[in-house]
């Protein structure tokens, strides 16, 4: 394994936010109800072990055995609890994220501004038509989608991620540097990122690669330009697309290195596949592609799989249950890769990391 050398310095935000008393107040309410449903969710995790003491006896279907499990738990506090805490933050942590940005706007849209300058740059197609997978769908029921308010990026960058994710699951760019390391080169010249969205992944990369030339592509503006802003305030000279990552108007054998983070699941299994095609078309012979995305339902048992399921299906994830049903490695091979081969990281064998050579 090759040891790659990341800088000293963490990234630099692009603005520093401080929330007012109200909007903190808000933030931290609904971020510790959560974060305080975790004995709750061990007691629920407790009971569903008690009441299916074996997973293997669980209907095969997952609808058949959605509604057995449902059935089984219906009576049980802690459960009913843990589903009620969930329902509360997925509806309202985009509500009280922008809530609480409307009310620093003042302070902070003159700053935003000024990092449109920089020598980053961005490509927006102003006749882009978004995929029937994403085009009206509010991704983890955040309020409007990712692009439901002219500063959505910063918002869901600054405040949900930075702000009440961080707080629940630690070190944003930890695992993320983990799995741009993994990446069997010590450098590369040209590399692309898949789905950027804010450009979390994106850091890691710059980080660990600092010589490489950096591209990143969403769907999503408000995003990219949360990114864009990233990287001027960082003096990195990313370019930045709007375009779908399995369709993008790059040449064939553009880049050594194709990389995703937590992509996939927001995919239809069509799109995935057309996206590996296309990952392929894109590297040089050679080039490496390095994919992450959720913990593959084949590595749970039947109790694990339903309690990713249900997480998913009630927390906007509606492509979940398929993506997390594909086996990447058999998917890459067949788009033409050699060495395809997948591992998962951390303890709850998440992410899963697909690596693979274009020969």
């Amino acid at each position: 394994m090759t040891v790659h050398m990341a800088k000293d310095r963490a990234a630099k935000d692009p603005v520093d936010l401080a929330l007012r008393q109200r909007g903190r107040a808000s933030v931290d309410f609904i971020t510790l109800l959560r974060s305080a449903g975790r004995d709750v969710v061990a007691a629920a995790t407790e009971a569903m072990e008690t009441i299916v003491p074996d997973p293997s006896v669980l209907p095969e279907d997952l609808e058949a055995r959605f509604r057995e499990v449902e059935a089984a738990l219906v009576n049980e506090p802690s459960y009913r609890t843990q589903k009620l805490t969930h329902e509360y933050h997925a509806r309202m942590h985009g509500v009280v994220a922008r809530e609480a940005f409307e009310q620093v706007r003042d302070l902070v849209e003159g700053k935003l501004r000024c990092l449109d300058d920089g020598p980053a740059t961005l490509t927006l197609d102003p006749d882009f038509h978004a995929p029937d997978y994403w085009s009206g769908v509010d991704i983890h029921r955040t309020l409007g989608g990712w692009d439901g308010h002219e500063f959505q990026g910063f918002i869901h960058s600054e405040i949900i991620h930075k702000k009440m994710v961080a707080y629940m699951f630690g070190d944003l760019y930890g695992q993320r540097r983990d799995v741009a390391a993994l990446a069997p080169n010590s450098s590369y010249e040209r590399i692309l990122d898949m789905g950027c969205s804010t450009g979390y992944f994106t850091v890691a990369l710059a980080q660990l690669y600092p010589e490489a030339r950096i591209t990143g592509v969403d769907l999503s503006p408000r995003t990219l330009e949360q990114a864009h802003r990233l990287a001027n305030a960082n003096g990195w000279a990313w370019r930045l697309y709007q375009c779908a990552a399995e369709k993008t108007p790059f040449a064939s054998g553009s880049f050594d290195l194709v990389t995703s983070y937590i992509m996939l699941h927001e995919m239809p299994e069509a799109a995935i596949v057309d996206l590996m095609g296309e990952a392929f078309r894109l590297l040089e012979p050679g080039g490496d592609l390095l994919f992450a995305d959720v913990t593959r339902f084949s590595d749970m048992d039947r109790l694990q799989e339903w309690k990713a399921d249900t997480a998913a299906r009630f927390g906007g994830e509606p492509h979940w249950r398929a993506s997390a049903s594909l086996d990447l490695a058999a998917l890459a091979a067949s788009a033409g890769f050699t060495d395809a081969k997948t591992q998962n990281l951390g303890p709850n064998r998440y992410p899963h990391v697909l690596h693979a050579r274009k020969a």
